[in-house]
C-alpha cells in the first residue's frame, strides 16, 4: 500500500443514537496538551495491534485488554456500524475512547484539522459525559504491528488524528454500561456499547 493511509474511527468511524449538541464539546486549554497526548497514545495503542486481534474489529470484547498501559485504560469503535463487547476493566485507572475520529499517515507540521460536520455521544450509566475535540498539533510517529488498521506497515510512520475524545475518571467497582458514537454528518456512523466489570486489582 503507497502513499496516504487514512481511516476513520470512533466508536471508530463514527456512530449513531442520541448524538449529542456541539453544546456538549469542549476546547479546555487547561486539558487540551494532556489529552492531545492520550490521543498519540490511543493511535499508537490501536497501532500495535494485528488484525482481527485488534480493539476496533473485536465483536467481543475478549482483545480489549490487550497493550494496555497502567494509567487509563483505553476503549474504541468500530470501522462502521454497532457492536456490544463485554470486559473486564481494573479500578482506579480512567477511561479514555473516541467518540468519532479520524487519522492519516503522513508527515505534516499542520495541526489535525476538526471535522466540521461530526457529532457524537457518550454516556457511562446512562449519564451524559462531555466530549473533546482534540487533535495533534502535528503529525507524529507511529510504529505498529504488521497489517494494523492505522498505518498497515510495522515501520515508523508519521500520523496525524483528530477526534471527539472523551475521559471518563476511574468509575467505581463493579458493573457498568458505558456506550459512546458518532457520525460525520454523511454516511459514516458507528456505536459502540460496553458492559463493564471494574474490578479491584491485587498487587
Amino acid at each position: 500500500m503507497g502513499g496516504a493511509v487514512r481511516g476513520w474511527a470512533g466508536a471508530a468511524r463514527a456512530g449513531g443514537a442520541a448524538l449529542a449538541s456541539a453544546a456538549m464539546y469542549s476546547d479546555d486549554p487547561g486539558s487540551g496538551s494532556d489529552l492531545a497526548e492520550l490521543v498519540v497514545r490511543w493511535v499508537r495503542w490501536v497501532a500495535a495491534h494485528r488484525q482481527p486481534n485488534n480493539p476496533i474489529e473485536d465483536r467481543t470484547g475478549r482483545h480489549a485488554g490487550r497493550h494496555q498501559p497502567d494509567d487509563v485504560w483505553f476503549l474504541a469503535g468500530t470501522l462502521g456500524g454497532a457492536v456490544t463487547r463485554q470486559c473486564v476493566a481494573p479500578a482506579g485507572r480512567p477511561l479514555f475512547f473516541p467518540a468519532f475520529c479520524w487519522w492519516e499517515a503522513g508527515r505534516t507540521a499542520e495541526p489535525a484539522e476538526p471535522w466540521a460536520k461530526a457529532t457524537g455521544f457518550a454516556q457511562l450509566d446512562g449519564a451524559q459525559l462531555p466530549l473533546h475535540s482534540v487533535g495533534s498539533p502535528a503529525s507524529f510517529p507511529v510504529r505498529g504491528f504488521f497489517n494494523n488498521v492505522v498505518t498497515a506497515w510495522p515501520w515508523p510512520m508519521q500520523v496525524s488524528c483528530w477526534g471527539l475524545w472523551c475521559l471518563v475518571p476511574p468509575p467505581s467497582p463493579g458493573a457498568h454500561q458505558l456506550s459512546f458514537g458518532g457520525t460525520d454528518d454523511q454516511q459514516l456512523w458507528v456505536e459502540a456499547q460496553y458492559q463493564l466489570d471494574v474490578r479491584q486489582v491485587s498487587g
